[in-house]
């Protein structure tokens, strides 16, 4: 049964190897020549799927500690054919730059061209749009300067005034402290005159004593 599962293998490997091969081509055909290349791609996949059947019914025949492998080799050339079936796909509505610019003449050179403007005009956008940026960047950081500095001297004001009235507080107590020394120097001073007074009223008083004497 092994050797039956190995004989459809090298035929899928075969088949899928013209596959690929034919699948990088149709891109590079127009016309009749692709069409027909595409049905003769189509009917060896068709092939490719009646090998994965076949394999598969062998699979199931072998024998249960062997079977483990031969069905890992079998999911493996499942994926493979999909990812054909997925490059057949795209090549059928692809085309090589020759045969699009064979296909559509001036129209191909003229898209070229609008698509090389589009491309130019997208880069100026792109680059207004980020000197846009950059200039809205600088204005919010000068208007944050803005807002701070007025925080500051509004701080520095409010400074100001809570040390003024912590001065003007001082003057009133240093002019309280003063008031009962300044009233002491004047009584002492009046004191000072009276006795100046008495004693030279005291030292004529004598004279004129002596004198009249």
């Amino acid at each position: 049964m092994s050797s039956d599962f190995e004989a459809y293998e090298q035929d899928f490997g075969t088949v899928t190897a013209e596959i690929t091969n034919k699948i990088g081509k149709i891109p590079k055909l127009s016309g009749e020549e692709k069409t027909q290349l595409v049905l003769n791609v189509d009917k060896q996949l068709e092939e490719v799927r009646e090998l994965l059947e076949q394999m598969d019914l062998e699979v199931r025949e072998i024998p249960a500690q062997s079977r483990a492998m031969y069905n890992s080799r079998l999911k493996s050339y499942k994926q493979e054919v999909e990812k054909l079936e997925k490059d057949f796909k795209r090549s059928r509505i692809a085309y090589s730059d020759e045969v699009r610019n064979e296909l559509l003449g001036d129209d191909a050179i003229s898209t070229e061209s609008q698509l090389i403007k589009l491309r130019e005009e997208r880069a100026h956008l792109l680059d207004n749009t980020e000197k846009l940026e950059r200039s809205s960047r600088r204005l919010e950081a000068g208007y944050q300067i803005a807002v701070e500095t007025e925080q500051v001297g509004q701080e520095i004001l409010s400074n100001l005034h809570t040390d003024r009235e912590k001065i003007q507080r001082a003057r009133e107590r240093v002019s309280t402290h003063l008031s009962p020394a300044q009233t002491g120097v004047s009584v002492l001073t009046s004191v000072c005159k009276a006795v100046s007074r008495d004693s030279w009223l005291a030292v004529l008083s004598f004279f004129s004593f002596y004198f009249v004497k």
